[in-house]
């Protein structure tokens, strides 16, 4: 069972990543709906998106990297 976690762990990174700019964008193309700003929010909420999956995801793995150094830092 425990072979198990760290790969259920990185699925749900990926799950993150996919709502992180599902959402984004979704709530662009939304706001652009009500203020008939096409496309420009939408790109907002696209480019939001992304940021907030790569931080999200960097700061997930970040365990996964310091366990694979050994805990120390690489030069």
């Amino acid at each position: 069972m425990n072979d198990w976690v760290p790969a259920l762990k990185l699925i749900g990174i990926g799950f993150y990543i996919f709502f992180c700019i599902l959402l984004g964008t979704g709530a662009g193309l939304w706001l652009d709906g009500m203020f008939e700003t096409k496309p420009w929010l939408a790109i907002a909420g696209l480019v939001a998106g992304l940021f907030l999956a790569g931080y999200g995801a960097f700061r997930m793995v970040r365990p996964f990297l310091k366990h694979h150094n050994g805990g120390e830092k690489s030069e």
